[in-house]
């Protein structure tokens, strides 16, 4: 793929700074009810959409939003890894970290204070998802 496009070298104002984020990470899990009740019960996800599949008590895909924002997440059925690695905006990346330590969750990236301003801490799900929770907002 040829791209003769400049490279982008500088940060730029939103075009729509007010209206809520309209991009939606899909995320494949091999057994997507186990990845909702766990993202639930240990980060605190809210099921807000279960598009029901072609078996009894299957879902095609399931929404789940973040309760301390206006994003969420797709989780949907997928039979092989596929490497994600999400950025969660919270306001209390301590308890977060807690809950995370508490379910056995390896941690790869400790509690800490970084030089841009946020508190933040990465871990990985049982599936290898990786899940960074932190303070930063974005510009």
């Amino acid at each position: 793929m040829t791209n003769t496009a400049p490279a982008v070298t500088s940060a730029i104002t939103p075009s729509s700074p007010d209206a809520p984020p309209t991009v939606w990470p899909s995320v494949p899990y091999p057994d997507p009810q186990a990845a909702i009740d766990f993202l639930v019960a240990t980060f605190g996800f809210e099921p807000t959409a279960l598009i029901p599949g072609e078996e009894p008590g299957s879902y095609a895909e399931i929404e789940l939003r973040w309760p301390n924002g206006s994003g969420g997440i797709i989780i949907r059925r997928w039979d092989r890894p596929a490497p994600n690695w999400l950025y969660v905006v919270t306001p209390d990346p301590d308890s977060l970290y807690q809950r995370a330590k508490a379910a056995g969750l390896e941690i790869t990236r400790e509690l800490q204070d970084t030089d841009y301003g946020s508190r933040t801490f990465t871990t990985v799900d049982p599936w290898s998802v990786t899940w960074t929770f932190g303070t930063y907002p974005g510009s």
